[in-house]
């Protein structure tokens, strides 16, 4: 109470420092607890599938329809086997009901799955109506999450309602209501919002075409539930052979081979060796930083506990002295610091529970979480309760034996002095507290630099004024071809195309092509999309030689015509682009051999994010003309009206669907969500640590200013300007921020560089980052060093010199 300035900016510091560790603590707790819920945890396995001899396949978490249940069969301690299959031709479901009285709710939903009939007796949910046992057993069923179920039934029974679903994976088909869930609040990798029984839709037929094929059409996520006791290794032991003995002959003349390995359920989040999962993994890479940050703020935090006591030891050396002279022994001093320092630290710990509390709306928002601190989570409470008592234990550990070991006779003689070593030290722990703000305001540049390139990067073709359109229903893809001339004739668009795909989002067909002399031996794999005679336009795709498609050469081009990318043409073996044109290519399915003319080669372009290095990639015209996607390239100019107007044509056709669309720059721009939220994480702790920083800082200063009073004011009664003052006080500690910033820079462009391997096209770290956070360091720091410079220099010398 007596100082309430400095107990303020001391509880104050050690506050915000447990916030941040706090918070930081519930994320990568969440982060590393996925699916740890789930009932049967310890004894599930997602199914991984490796490729060998495909070049541009690692290790995926997919296999074929077959692979599960054929496991299952031959190989032992396989107690059960289920499938999951992403809507993966589509971005979001077309779910429809009409009532008794005629009136039809539609709705596009997205995360919808295809499940098999044993999916909710491996994995836990929160049935509210239905049975989880039986819930999918038969064909056309499906189960809603409770959100879904009120937006289509209020609050009616949903069990046993009958809704159609449009699916460009699954086809149109009605489907039963056999249960309604109610997510968990846990974090899991599954995040769907419904399921479709694997039986009853297009997918069936396609799996019933298969015919047990375990080699090709790796599309599904299998998962594997072990026997209480069974050893996943002697099973995955059992792979190499199983493959060979049902696969081989397939996988030979496909012209590859692939490995089965197995993937605890609990491990699959952070798993970052298999991508494309069924959400996007964390990364242990980013939990390490954000680790980092959340213990280095605390250190700064106890650092300035550490600078502020000591600051003080000055005013504090009298009262020492005369308790010393009373009787006081070194030990009662100490303890009475030690006291002193952990009831702050505890006042900062209740603190911290109220800012966290504060700060987890706006957390949830920067981190995409949904973290919560309650009384659930009683023991990360005493935890850090805990660690507030340890930190202000050592935190106030050296103010306290360096307080208590005071002379009492050269205290009250005033002859108190520092110690070289303690000088050092306060000056080194100011040193280490600006490292880290540095490495965090470089690693801050960068990442911003690095989310800048990736906005504006050209991703070779015209992303702006793109409105995607989703066809779902077989009356949206039939009713194409009128829409799309309907839209041509209007003078905000400029042109309209179709496909099954559109860059940045996932894309899984692809195609084994071998040259003239070859075989599928010598194959390569190309990604492909399915188009029509605009798309290539429409997204100003540019050829480098040969033609697109064109509705002048339909006829022609939907038999047997083929255009590739600049590094389809490389990886198939072509001397070059011009020589690749009008070129055979040919395809083995099912021991039957498909030709195609090569009529063009256009441009490397960016159908999949900046993570990755484009690959080789194909288009062909889509027969029949059944599309996924359409892309309509407006004008600049009234946005608005242009999509008021589009949709009035979409309702002039389509009446009994609603119209849905959203831009192609936002949607590509979503496969950088988790770097944004580094990004915006990063960049707040590092302005909360430089704050932190700072109020140590402020502590050396006033420390500094009390202990050179009286050299100060001799200096002004002989003339001394307030500059030339400030100037002397400033420059010792601009010289300690200046050796931070020689240290912490090759550390902070080690961790950016690292990181920005992440990505296959990136910035470079400019010199001229390390110059800009140079400047700014110092100037935050001759900021808050003037405050008590200028206090210092602008004071009374009388007042201070009358005591000699």
């Amino acid at each position: 109470m007596k100082n309430k300035v400095f107990s303020f900016i001391n509880i104050l510091g050690l506050s915000v420092g447990l916030t941040c560790c706090l918070l930081i603590t519930l994320y990568i707790l969440n982060e590393t607890s996925y699916d740890e819920y789930q009932k049967n945890a310890d004894n599930i396995y997602q199914l991984g599938t490796e490729f060998i001899g495909l070049g541009n396949f690692k290790k995926m978490p997919n296999t074929p329809a077959a692979m599960g249940e054929t496991m299952k069969a031959v190989l032992p301690g396989i107690e059960q086997s289920t499938r999951l299959a992403p809507l993966y031709s589509e971005d979001k479901t077309l779910l429809q009901y009409n009532e008794k009285d005629g009136e039809s709710k539609s709705l596009y939903e997205t995360k919808g799955y295809l499940a098999d009939s044993t999916f909710f007796r491996m994995f836990t949910y929160n049935f509210t109506e239905g049975n989880p046992t039986t819930a999918l057993s038969n064909p056309n069923t499906i189960v809603l999450s409770d959100e879904i179920a009120k937006k289509l039934f209020g609050n009616q029974a949903a069990l046993n309602k009958v809704i159609h679903v449009s699916s460009s994976t699954n086809g149109d088909h009605d489907f039963l209501v056999t249960g309604v869930f109610k997510p968990i609040n846990k974090p899991s990798h599954i995040d769907a919002r419904f399921f479709m029984s694997m039986m009853g839709g297009d997918i069936a037929d396609f799996i019933k075409r298969q015919q047990g094929d375990l080699a090709s059409n790796n599309l599904y996520f299998t998962y594997l539930q072990l026997k209480p006791g069974s050893d996943p290794k002697k099973l995955e032991g059992k792979f190499p052979a199983f493959m060979e003995q049902y696969a081989g002959k397939k996988l030979q003349a496909i012209g590859f081979n692939k490995r089965q390995f197995l993937v605890p359920l609990k491990k699959i989040h952070l798993n970052e060796d298999v991508k494309n999962n069924i959400t996007p993994g964390g990364s242990t890479t980013y939990l390490y930083i954000l680790g980092s940050i959340a213990l280095f703020t605390l250190i700064i935090a106890c650092i300035n506990f550490m600078n502020l006591a000591t600051a003080r030891s000055s005013r504090r050396s009298s009262e020492v002295g005369i308790r010393k002279v009373l009787g006081a022994n070194k030990k009662s001093l100490v303890m009475q610091f030690l006291g002193e320092s952990v009831l702050m630290s505890v006042l900062a710990f209740l603190l911290a529970i109220v800012f966290t509390e504060l700060l987890l709306p706006a957390f949830n928002s920067v981190s995409g979480k949904a973290l919560s601190l309650s009384l659930d989570d009683i023991l990360i409470i005493a935890g850090f309760f805990l660690l507030s008592v340890i930190a202000g234990l050592i935190a106030g550990s050296y103010p306290a034996f360096y307080l208590s070991s005071f002379k009492p006779v050269k205290v009250l003689k005033g002859k108190f002095s520092n110690s070289f070593s303690a000088v050092a030290l306060r000056k080194g722990l100011v040193i280490f507290q600006f490292i880290i703000s540095v490495v965090l305001i470089v690693s801050s540049v960068v990442i911003a630099n690095q989310m800048q390139y990736l906005r504006s990067a050209d991703l070779g073709f015209d992303k702006d004024h793109q409105i995607i359109i989703p066809l779902r229903s077989n009356n949206a893809k039939n009713m194409y071809a009128a829409f799309k001339d309907e839209l041509l004739k209007q003078a905000v668009v400029k042109n309209a195309g179709a496909s099954l795909y559109y860059p940045g989002i996932a894309n899984v067909a692809d195609n084994i092509f071998f040259k003239d002399g070859e075989d599928m031996q010598q194959g390569k794999d190309v990604k492909m999309n399915y188009i029509d005679t605009r798309y290539l336009q429409t997204l100003n795709i540019k050829p480098l030689y040969g033609r697109l498609f064109a509705d002048d050469y339909y006829a022609q081009d939907t038999t047997g015509t083929i255009i590739l990318n600049e590094t389809a043409v490389k990886t198939l073996g072509f001397a070059s682009a011009q020589q690749a044109v009008n070129q055979k290519l040919h395809f083995t399915f099912n021991g039957k051999t498909y030709d195609f003319n090569i009529i063009g080669v256009v441009k490397d372009f960016h159908y999949e994010d900046l993570h990755l290095p484009i690959g080789p990639y194909g288009f062909q015209l889509n027969t029949p003309p059944l599309y996924n996607y359409m892309i309509v390239h407006i004008k600049p100019g009234n946005i608005s009206a242009a999509l008021q107007s589009i949709q009035n044509t979409w309702h002039s056709l389509n009446r009994s669907e609603p119209f849905d669309y959203s831009f192609l720059d936002k949607e590509f721009q979503k496969n950088y969500d988790a770097e944004n939220r580094l990004s915006a994480i990063v960049g707040e702790f590092t302005v909360i640590a430089i704050l932190i920083s700072c109020l140590g800082l402020f502590g050396l200063a006033t420390f500094s200013a009390e202990q050179r009073i009286k050299e100060i004011g001799v200096r002004r009664v002989l003339g001394a300007s307030v500059t030339s003052v400030v100037a002397l006080l400033s420059k010792d500690f601009l010289k300690l921020v200046g050796i931070a910033v020689i240290i912490a820079s090759p550390i902070a462009w080690l961790i950016m560089n690292k990181w920005l391997q992440s990505f296959a096209y990136r910035t470079s770290i400019s010199w001229f980052v390390f110059v800009i956070t140079t400047l700014v360091t110092l100037l935050i720091a001759l900021i808050t060093i003037s405050f008590q410079a200028i206090r210092a220099a602008i004071a009374n010398p009388v007042k201070n010199l009358r005591t000699e």
